[in-house]
């Protein structure tokens, strides 16, 4: 589908094409890199970006034929400074080479121009902004108004946003459930999300703004799924943090579509995971990345 189809329509797409939901999030930890390109890596930042850049361009091409999205955490990549950074920009750049959309999660968010200025730097894929996301996460705390200038930049440039509702960390709670008269602050943050897609929504039924509720709060996210009928949601908590296929399923709507499920350390270091290292190990560590993300696609489509 052209990049000039609306973002939530070319979701949808995506996602027909490969027949799959999941999102494959490149968390680089050099720690778990295999032991290969930790040796290879020279011990300064510019020798760990170098090999950030190299072990997610080889998931990539691995995951490309398999998945329709996946999802740098900015955080892996900037934590190595200005070559972090240019590691961060080849991989979007190389995920869409390769055919596959981006998520860029930054949780980004300010107030007036700083939001402005976040969101042309981050949303509109290809040469529509600086870093060439199809969509990045968000913020929603500093309120309506903070959300509005990144709505906008997607209305502009066919992006999208994932709005941060019910996130799947313990301790969430602490400010996403606090109660007021009209119910919980995760509650009134999906309802702005639905009121932001109203009037935005593709020929998939889906807008702009989406939404990111954990998979390891299944109740939550059937009942969010019915608050937010029109926003694509974006699954965390897969795998390592304990979600299960059988939690996620709330999260989808009648065709099979409106959520993509998020795993990154299950698949990207799958060749650490006890049911992979003896086959795989750190050689062979690409295979057991395709074997990891074939198990997820089957789990999910049971």
């Amino acid at each position: 589908m052209s990049e000039n189809a609306a973002f939530g329509d070319r979701l949808a797409q995506a996602v027909t094409d490969k027949k799959s939901v999941v999102c494959v999030g490149l968390d680089p930890r050099f720690e778990q890199l295999p032991t290969g390109l930790r040796d290879a890596a020279a011990a300064s930042p510019q020798g760990r970006a170098a090999a950030f850049s190299q072990f997610c361009r080889e998931i990539i091409d691995v995951v490309a034929p398999l998945v329709p999205v996946v999802k740098p955490q900015a955080a892996f990549f900037e934590q190595l400074g200005p070559h972090g950074t240019m590691a961060l920009a080849e991989t979007i750049e190389y995920a869409h080479r390769k055919g596959l959309m981006v998520i860029l999660d930054g949780k980004r968010n300010d107030i007036g121009s700083t939001a402005a200025a976040y969101a042309s730097a981050y949303l509109g894929a290809g040469d529509r902004s600086a870093w060439g996301s199809d969509a990045l996460t968000v913020s929603p705390y500093l309120g309506a108004d903070s959300i509005e200038p990144f709505v906008e930049m997607c209305d502009s440039r066919q992006a999208g946003i994932f709005v941060l509702v019910k996130t799947s960390n313990p301790g969430g709670g602490l400010l996403q459930d606090r109660r007021g008269e009209d119910g919980s602050v995760y509650e009134a943050v999906a309802n702005l999300v639905t009121q932001q897609n109203a009037d935005r929504l593709g020929t998939s039924g889906y807008g702009p703004v989406g939404a990111v509720v954990g998979a390891t709060y299944p109740e939550q996210l059937a009942e969010l799924r019915q608050r937010m009928p029109s926003a694509w949601i974006l699954i965390p908590g897969f795998g390592a943090q304990g979600g299960s296929a059988a939690d996620v399923a709330a999260g989808f709507d009648d065709k099979g579509l409106g959520a993509i499920v998020n795993n990154s350390r299950h698949i990207i270091f799958a060749h650490a995971r006890p049911e992979f290292k003896e086959s795989f190990g750190d050689a062979r560590w690409q295979e057991a990345v395709e074997a990891a993300t074939r198990q997820m696609n089957e789990q999910l489509q049971r």
